[in-house]
């Protein structure tokens, strides 16, 4: 007989940012910590503990304007054109607002590291405090990034809010399963994925992540591509419990994760603990040694 569970609940709020591609355009980089600022505000005024932003929620630097061979064709990124002072002002300024708030905060940015090495593509997590706490580095970059752009990261990242555990995945992550059933290991109770786009059906894929794995997704992507792929938080039963909308416009969607709630009671309760049951080796006293069993030709 399992052990009796703790429910478990903490309210979380999505969003959706236009995301922009040239790290030198200081206005640009400008406007978006306003919007994030601005989002923050929302979810928090929502009830919202933690807020979690997309890929690029600063800046998505483009391949071609980072490109030494650009802006016509790829090639290896020049950091040097990347106003980092004022990113870094910005995310300060994010930083900041999350202590007044008491708002966990869930950011993409880049994290510059020591020359040459590239930077890494990141989700900075940054507590109610203020105080970046852990960075989640992208691991499985496409061709393009781990070729001309960022240093890929190394491991799995994880941290809790008032007892529930998150993990992070980003980028391309959605398209490999060994890094999802990774976090269920990790006994997380929600991934948050942030995007800034990828071919395929993002959103069925954060659902079956979601049901497989009995845990919630929260799935971050850009306002601009809202109209397809809205963000939204999928709950441990694989269905939708909040989206977005999908108008393109910067907006957050909340929602309480409680694994006590219809949509999640069964998936955490029963299913979860019954895969990793089946995955421990149970079935191993009931197999047979049979001739029929062991000849695959055998006749009806």
């Amino acid at each position: 007989m399992s052990e009796a569970r703790i429910p478990k609940s903490v309210r979380l709020a999505v969003a959706q940012t236009p995301v922009r591609e040239d790290p030198r355009d200081v206005e640009a980089l400008r406007e978006s910590g306003r919007e994030v600022r601005a989002l923050m505000r929302e979810a928090s005024a929502q009830g919202a503990r933690l807020v979690h932003f997309p890929e690029g929620a600063i800046c998505f630097p483009s391949k071609f304007v980072m490109s030494v061979d650009g802006p016509g064709a790829v090639g290896p990124a020049d950091w040097d054109r990347c106003q980092w002072p004022v990113l870094q002002s910005e995310l300060a300024a994010i930083a900041e607002l999350a202590r007044e708030l008491r708002l966990w905060t869930v950011i993409a940015s880049v994290h510059r590291l020591t020359e040459p090495n590239r930077p890494h593509n990141s989700l900075y997590v940054i507590s109610d405090r203020g105080a970046v706490v852990t960075r989640y580095d992208e691991r499985l970059l496409s061709k393009t990034k781990v070729s001309y752009m960022y240093s890929p990261g190394v491991s799995p990242v994880t941290f809790e809010v008032d007892g529930v555990r998150f993990g992070c995945l980003l980028g391309m992550e959605i398209h490999y399963p060994e890094l999802w059933a990774e976090y269920e290991k990790l006994d997380v109770d929600c991934v948050l994925f942030s995007t800034s786009g990828t071919p395929g059906n993002t959103a069925a894929q954060a659902q079956g992540h979601a049901a497989v794995n009995s845990y919630w997704v929260s799935l971050s992507g850009p306002a601009q591509h809202s109209a397809t792929v809205p963000s939204g938080i999928v709950a441990p039963n694989g269905h939708w419990l909040a989206r977005c909308p999908a108008d393109g416009s910067p907006s957050v969607a909340v929602v309480d994760l409680d694994d006590s709630s219809e949509s999640a009671a069964d998936a955490v309760t029963y299913g979860r603990p019954w895969r990793r049951e089946a995955r421990a080796g149970i079935y191993t006293e009931h197999q047979v040694i049979d001739p029929r069993s062991e000849d695959r030709t055998a006749a009806f």
